[in-house]
C-alpha cells in the first residue's frame, strides 16, 4: 500500500468551541474521547469497528479523513447537475494554478492518474486510436521502468495495452529507448532502492524525447513535493488526493505538459474508452479541489509540531518497560513525517511482531499500527484524532504487562 494535513482546523475548532463543549456535556465528554474513535450507524449496522489510524494515509483503512469544509461543499456539489467535461476542465484549470503546472486534471485516484498518463503518451490524443485501446498495434506501447522501482502498480500501464521494458542502469535506459517507447515510469517512492537518480531519468527522458512520468502517490509532505518534481522537469506528475491532501479518496492528480494533460482527458469520462471505469464524479472534483486549497493554506509547522510531541510522548511513556526501546523515525520520501519505533526483545515480551499488531487490532478500541522487522512495530500518529496516541500507548502498556 503507498505510503497524510491533517487536523489543523479540526484541532482550532476544538479549541475555540472546548469551554461551550465542557459546559454541555461535562465530564462525560473527557471518558467518551478516551474510549476512542466513535462507531457511526452507517458502519454499526454493518458490524465494522473503526478504528485509531496508527498506520498512516494507507488505502487500506481509507486513506484520511476529510474536514468538514470539504464534506460540506460535496454534499453542495451533489445537489445539482453540471456539464462534467466543462467542470474538468476549469476545476483542472484551478489545480494547476494553484500548484503551478501547465495543466492538471482530477483522476479517480493516483492508480488512475497512471493510467491516464499512459493512455496520454501511447494515443497521443488520437480518437481512433483511443478507440482501439488496449490494441496498441502501431502505437507507441512500450514504458521503460527501473526492475528496483517494481511496486505493484505496473498493472495499470499494463491495462492500455502497453508493455514494460525493464532496466537497471542509465546504460540500459539509454539502449531500451526507441522507436516504440512511449514513457519512462519512475516510482518515487523506491528512488533509494533503484540505481538511476530521479535528475537522470529526466535529462535522458528530455534528451531523447521520451515523456517521464514520476509517480509521487504519497509524497505531498513536506507540501513543497506537490511543486518539486514538476519543477525538476518531469513531464507527468502524480498524487494521491486522498491522502495528505485529505480530499476524497478516491481522488488524484495528474499535472504536467499542456499538450498531455489534453491527450489524457478525452480518455476518461465520459467518453466510451479505457478510462470510461475511473470516471470522476462532480463531488470528487469539487471536494479535492477545496481540500488541496485548504491544505495549501494549512499551518503545517504547527502541524509539525504537534506531532512531533505526540512521538515525544509515547517515547517517554514507554520508557521503564525492560527490554524495550524506542526511536523517532521519518521515513525519506512517502509518509514523510515523524513516526514511532517500537523495539523489543525476548525479556520484554515473548510476542513475535504479528502476535502485537494482532492483539492492538482485536483488542478495545481497535488500533492498527504497522510491522517493521522482527519484533518491531512502525506507530504513525498523523491521522490519530487529538488524543488517541494516549490511548494507543496505554494498550501498548498493557499488552506488554501481559508479557
Amino acid at each position: 500500500m503507498r505510503h497524510e494535513d491533517g487536523n489543523e482546523t479540526n484541532r482550532r475548532v476544538f479549541l475555540a468551541t472546548s469551554a461551550a463543549a465542557a459546559a454541555a456535556l461535562g465530564a462525560g465528554a473527557t471518558e467518551a474521547a478516551a474510549a476512542g474513535p466513535q462507531q457511526p450507524d452507517v458502519y454499526a449496522r454493518l458490524g465494522i469497528r473503526p478504528v485509531i489510524n496508527g498506520v498512516g494515509v494507507v488505502t487500506h483503512l481509507g486513506g484520511s479523513l476529510m474536514d468538514t469544509e470539504v464534506t460540506q461543499a460535496m454534499e453542495r456539489a451533489s445537489r445539482c447537475f453540471v456539464p462534467l467535461v466543462e467542470l474538468q476542465a476549469r476545476v483542472g484549470a484551478r489545480i494547476a494554478e494553484l500548484l503551478g503546472a501547465e495543466a492538471a486534471m482530477v483522476t479517480g485516484g493516483c492508480a488512475s492518474a497512471i493510467t491516464m498518463g499512459t493512455v496520454a503518451c501511447v494515443a497521443q490524443g488520437d480518437k481512433e486510436k483511443l478507440k482501439r485501446l488496449p490494441d496498441t498495434a502501431g502505437m507507441k506501447n512500450e514504458i521503460v521502468q527501473q526492475r528496483a522501482h517494481r511496486g505493484g502498480y505496473e498493472q495499470q500501464m499494463l491495462l492500455v495495452g502497453a508493455k514494460i521494458v525493464w532496466v537497471d542502469t542509465k546504460e540500459e535506459l539509454e539502449r531500451a529507448i526507441n522507436e516504440r517507447t512511449a514513457m519512462l515510469f519512475f516510482y518515487n517512492e523506491m528512488e533509494p532502492e533503484g540505481k538511476i537518480s530521479r535528475q537522470e531519468w529526466i535529462e535522458v527522458g528530455k534528451r531523447r524525447g521520451v515523456p517521464t512520468f514520476n509517480d509521487a502517490a504519497s509524497d505531498a509532505t513536506p507540501m513543497e513535493r506537490l511543486f518539486q518534481y514538476q519543477k525538476e522537469g518531469f513531464d507527468l506528475v502524480a498524487f494521491s488526493g486522498g491522502k495528505a491532501i485529505r480530499g476524497p479518496q478516491c481522488s488524484g492528480i495528474l499535472m504536467g505538459r499542456k499538450d498531455l494533460i489534453a491527450a489524457a482527458v478525452p480518455g476518461f469520462t465520459p467518453y466510451a474508452s479505457i478510462g470510461r471505469g475511473m470516471k470522476v464524479g462532480k463531488e470528487e472534483m469539487i471536494g479535492l479541489l477545496v481540500a488541496l486549497e485548504r491544505y495549501l493554506k494549512a499551518d503545517h509547522a504547527g502541524k509539525m509540531k504537534e506531532l512531533e510531541a505526540r512521538v515525544g510522548e509515547m517515547r517517554e511513556g514507554l520508557q521503564g518497560i525492560k527490554g524495550l526501546t524506542t526511536e523517532r523515525y521519518v521515513p525519506p520520501i512517502a509518509n514523510h513525517v515523524p513516526h514511532v519505533l517500537v523495539k523489543w526483545t525476548a525479556e520484554a515480551s515473548a510476542m513475535q511482531t504479528g502476535d502485537l499488531t494482532r492483539k492492538l487490532m482485536q483488542g478495545e478500541p481497535a488500533i492498527a499500527v504497522s510491522g517493521f522487522g522482527e519484533r518491531q512495530v512502525k506507530i504513525s500518529v498523523w491521522m490519530m484524532q487529538p488524543g488517541e496516541h494516549t490511548i494507543v500507548l496505554r494498550r501498548l502498556r498493557e499488552v506488554f504487562a501481559q508479557g
